[in-house]
């Protein structure tokens, strides 16, 4: 795999957090098109760093290159038509790095900033069901080669383990009694690492970044071949 830790300075500016605290305490309309400057300077902010990370992610997965920052991007609207909380903005910025469709995303690599809770994540967030099933089939098939990325040192240092998003009894399709059932209740297959706000704002972002795809790739390239 290519070597994608380096030496750069890509970073969040403190002001894109400075206005992310104001947009929570102020969570209205009114406010932000006060403001809509300043939100106009940080997403820009975040557009150009996006960019920066995609001319590096792709040096390790060449199907990356061609990504567009705005189409990784989240919008900062919520949709609150189904919510109690009526707030109509995000309170952070967000983007997804993929290869997939609008049908079928596939598993990608995702960057959340928000004061105070910023974090790195990636794999397939609750597939449809014909994916997950794809998934469970590639999982019984090759256990071990699925067991060895996520048991790797490396991997377990940053992020752990697979968050704990899964089913409480044994999916149809398997026996309860299945050697590895436990991996596969799993309905979704996510990892993630908290960020700092001084890393985010600091020189050492990017390569925090790259590091942290770089660690992820093998378990991205396992769900990707299996619903590709």
């Amino acid at each position: 795999m290519c070597d994608l830790v380096q030496n750069l300075t890509s970073v969040i500016q403190s002001k894109t957090l400075a206005y992310l605290k104001a947009l929570s305490r102020h969570n209205n309309r009114d406010w932000f098109e006060a403001h809509k400057a300043q939100y106009l300077e940080a997403k820009t902010d975040f557009e150009n760093f996006i960019s920066q990370v995609i001319v590096q992610l792709s040096k390790a997965e060449p199907r990356y290159k061609g990504l567009e920052a705005k189409k990784c991007i989240f919008r900062i609207y919520r949709d609150v038509r189904f919510s109690k909380d009526k707030s109509p903005y995000k309170t952070h910025l967000a983007a997804y790095f993929h290869t997939g469709t609008k049908q079928n995303e596939g598993a990608g690599f995702y960057i959340h900033i928000k004061p105070g809770n910023s974090f790195i994540g990636g794999g397939r967030y609750v597939p449809d069901a014909a994916s997950l099933r794809k998934i469970r089939q590639e999982i019984d098939y090759n256990t071990e080669e699925f067991k060895k990325i996520i048991s790797n040192k490396n991997f377990k240092k940053q992020f752990s383990e697979l968050q704990n998003i899964k089913l409480k009894t044994a999916p149809r399709d398997y026996p309860k009694d299945h050697p590895d059932i436990e991996l596969l209740k799993y309905t979704s297959f996510i990892v993630s690492k908290p960020m700092t706000d001084a890393t985010v704002t600091g020189k050492q972002l990017m390569k925090e970044v790259t590091a942290s795809f770089s660690t992820m790739k093998p378990l991205l390239d396992f769900l990707n071949r299996a619903t590709d």
